[in-house]
This record gives structure tokens, C-alpha cells and sequence, in this order.
């Protein structure tokens, strides 16, 4: 009978330690997951239904060691993506002007100096609008006496001949670009005004907390 019961217990410490073994994978680490309804399962070998929801790795001794989140759907991946890629984005916008605001301070020891630099921009603007203004001058007088002709000729009953005409609509045209180059010129002029006093206010930030690099 002793024998009989020697027998017995290996054999079932054998069918235990079988069960253990298909329970556990070679490291002895397991995988835990649950479902919709919050019910857990573990496993030797990470399935399909583990990684749509999310598992834990479970050492031997019970103890999560680490979670790995879900998959992600196609959708989830693009819109991590565009995230990562904005965040990515907004990092380097940071930096360029983090490097455009230590230029400005090195070109720029003090407020004189930069009004200085802003001002003579300003001018190159002005100068470009005055030489403009000047030709748009010229044209216009050779546009009126083009018109004079034009108009002695017919109060004189005489057809106005083909050239003087064609001359009259290309003086036309050249008056009506050099007027829309000139209203471009001075909106970036004013563009470049406001700007300059956005940038001055921006260097007097600078400044400021260079001088309290504390606050």
C-alpha cells in the first residue's frame, strides 16, 4: 500500500509540474489581459485579443513587470502621428526663434543701435517709393501728351492713327503698374513700420530679461 501511494504522488507531482510548465513560457513570464467585460486572462504566448486591448508581463512571482498598451488603429496611428509631427514642429519653430533672439541681441548691444538698423531699413523702403513715385510722374506727362495729340487731332476732325493709339494704351499700362507698384511699396513700408515696432518691444523683452535673468 506505501508503494502503492509513493506511486500516486509522483505521478501527481509530475501532472503538476507538466501543468505549470504549459502555463509558463520558457522565461517563466506570463501575459494578463482583460477584456471588455473586466475579466482577466493569462497566457504563455501573447495572442491576437492581448494586444487589440492592452497586456501586463507577469513574472513568476505574480508582479507586473510591464504594461504594453493596445494597438492602435489605423486612424489613432495618423492622428499620433500629426500630433508627434506638430509637437515636432512647434519644438524647432521654438528653437529657430530662440536662436533669431540671441542674433538680434549679439547684432544689437543696445536700443540706439537698433533703432538705428530699423530706421535705415525704413528709409530703403521710403527711397524705393520715391524713385517710383518719380517715374510714375514721368509717365503720367507722357500719358497726358499722348491724350493732347490724341484729342487735337480729333477736335481737328483728323483720325487718330493706329501707332498713337497703341502708344496711348501701352503708356496706359505702364502708368497703371508702376501706380500698383507704388501702393506695394508703401504697404510693405507700413508693414515694415509696424513690424519694426513689434520687434522693438520684442528687443526690450530681451533685454530686460537678460538683465534679470532671475525673474
Amino acid at each position: 500500500m506505501r508503494a502503492a501511494r509513493l506511486i500516486l504522488a509522483g505521478a501527481a507531482l509530475c501532472i503538476g509540474t507538466t501543468a505549470l510548465a504549459q502555463n509558463t513560457n520558457s522565461n517563466g513570464y506570463r501575459y494578463r489581459w482583460k477584456d471588455a467585460s473586466g475579466q482577466s486572462y493569462f497566457s504563455d504566448s501573447l495572442t491576437s485579443d492581448a494586444m487589440k486591448v492592452g497586456y501586463d508581463v507577469v513574472n513568476p512571482a505574480g508582479v507586473v513587470v510591464r504594461h504594453v498598451d493596445r494597438q492602435l488603429t489605423p486612424e489613432e496611428r495618423a492622428a499620433a502621428k500629426a500630433l508627434a509631427d506638430q509637437r515636432a514642429a512647434e519644438e524647432q519653430a521654438r528653437q529657430q526663434r530662440q536662436r533669431e533672439d540671441a542674433q538680434m541681441l549679439n547684432a544689437y548691444p543696445d536700443e540706439a543701435s537698433f533703432a538705428a538698423a530699423k530706421n535705415a531699413e525704413l528709409d530703403n523702403f521710403e527711397q524705393a517709393a520715391r524713385t517710383t513715385r518719380l517715374n510714375l510722374q514721368g509717365q503720367e506727362k507722357a500719358l497726358a501728351d499722348l491724350l493732347t495729340r490724341a484729342g487735337d487731332m480729333e477736335r481737328a476732325k483728323q483720325p487718330v492713327p493706329k501707332y498713337l493709339n497703341d502708344r496711348i494704351a501701352e503708356q496706359r499700362n505702364t502708368v497703371a503698374s508702376l501706380r500698383a507698384t507704388l501702393q506695394r511699396q508703401q504697404a510693405a513700408k507700413e508693414a515694415a513700420r509696424a513690424n519694426t515696432d513689434a520687434q522693438l518691444r520684442h528687443y526690450r523683452e530681451l533685454k530686460a530679461a537678460a538683465a534679470n535673468p532671475g525673474n
